[in-house]
């Protein structure tokens, strides 16, 4: 089998490619929340209801998951990552000019299922196509993506729809899509390792192995607690002692690139130390990050943002990476086990990332970081037991730290 080292033209080029789909499908997926004000009065609809423009993006995507990782068994990873891309861009430009919030809302559960073919397969990607001794560090540069288009997908949107309305700034984010998506068509070596296989064979080994279910559960945590947080922190902040603008205060988000470099980070040292080693510590991050947000402070409240989502990218980004090492070892297809992490993570945003407005309502931000830190804690937990669960394959007898 022959894998690209880091390095080399092409490992540089899957990690220049990933990283490019990583910033436009997250910029896609989170591109209304910023602009849910703005639909509310565009529409006439509550801000509950607007609300409903990313939860269906979110729900779309969770569940094609279940059905993207199978296919791409099957279908081939590269042919699933180019028509995700493609497809979700178009779909972008299509919500600019939704004539009606109904039909808004319809593109919006279709963009949600077009994006699903690049998380879904992406990792099982990398583990195919680069060597064994980068799997760590390619999966936190392409995770460091993610977290840059999150942020972006929020700030592009917030900024130019104060400046030119909603429509044009769903319009940018998608521009900004189809950008990426060319840098992919053109950059991304084609596979050279895929084998196509039949998925629904070892779909019970794949919701059986200890490993992999605890993995599943450490990514609906860790995503439940950082959900809740930036959920309710726009409330803490717009809230007195900080009293802040709503612009003020959705800025916040500018501290998402220390998750970037924080999964890039961690996957070099996972490479070196081993995932069940560096998992643990982002896990430790996480809940001293929400400790201190706690003082009635505003610069220890952004400090210990940055430190809980350095935490979360940590975790996140080594449990994805580690998820499809695992499936390959046990004999588990790497794209079906990758899915069912993100349906899980996905899961635990959706259902986890909820109670954070039950929280605030009965107990304001201490009642918000209790919630986060019970998941942040769970996720730690389930961490250190991976340390004791045995490594699969020929390589646990050669470097149990980084094995599967």
């Amino acid at each position: 089998m022959s894998t690209y080292r880091a390095g080399t033209p092409g490992y540089r080029r899957i990690c220049l490619t990933l990283f490019a789909a990583g910033v436009a499908t997250f910029a896609l997926l989170y591109s209304t929340q910023a602009l849910l004000p703005n639909l509310a009065v565009a529409f006439g609809v509550t801000p509950a209801q607007s609300a409903w423009s990313l939860s269906l993006a979110t729900v779309g995507l969770g569940v094609a998951l279940l059905v993207t990782g199978p296919l791409s068994e099957k279908a081939g990873r590269t042919r699933l990552i180019h028509l995700s891309l493609a497809s979700s861009a178009v779909v972008g430009l299509a919500c600019a000019v939704a004539p009606t919030w109904h039909v808004l809302l319809g593109l919006r559960l279709l963009q949600g299922v077009t994006l699903a073919g690049l998380p879904a397969v992406a990792t099982a990607y990398l583990r195919e196509e680069l060597h064994p001794d980068t799997h760590a560090r390619a999966a936190g540069l392409y995770i460091g993506g993610t977290a840059l288009g999150g942020m972006a997908g929020r700030l592009i949107t917030g900024w130019a729809a104060e400046a030119y309305g909603w429509r044009w700034a769903l319009a940018a984010v998608a521009l900004l899509g189809v950008a990426c998506a060319v840098v992919v068509a053109v950059l991304l070596p084609r596979s050279r390792n895929f084998v196509a296989r039949p998925a629904a064979a070892m779909t019970r080994r794949a919701l059986s192995d200890p490993a992999l279910l605890s993995l599943y559960a450490i990514g609906a945590c860790a995503m439940g607690a950082f959900v809740a947080v930036y959920n309710a922190v726009g409330f803490r902040l717009t809230s007195a002692p900080f009293l802040l603008g709503a612009g003020a205060a959705g800025a916040v988000f500018l501290v998402y690139p220390v998750g970037t470099l924080s999964s890039a980070v961690s996957g070099r040292l996972a490479d070196r130390y081993g995932r069940r080693a560096v998992m643990p510590f982002g896990a430790v991050l996480t809940a001293v990050g929400l400790l201190l947000t706690l003082p009635d402070s505003l610069p220890l409240m952004v400090t210990g943002l940055a430190v809980m989502t350095a935490g979360f990218f940590c975790v996140h980004g080594v449990a994805s990476g580690w998820v499809p090492v695992r499936a390959h070892a046990g004999g588990v297809p790497a794209g079906q086990a990758a899915s069912f992490y993100l349906f899980a993570y996905y899961a635990g945003s959706s259902i986890f990332g909820s109670l954070a407005g039950t929280a605030w309502s009965l107990g304001a931000w201490p009642a918000v970081v209790a919630l986060a830190s019970v998941f942040a804690g769970i996720s730690g937990v389930l961490a250190l037991n991976l340390r004791r669960v045995p490594a699969l394959g020929p390589v646990a007898q050669v470097n149990a730290g980084t094995s599967s």
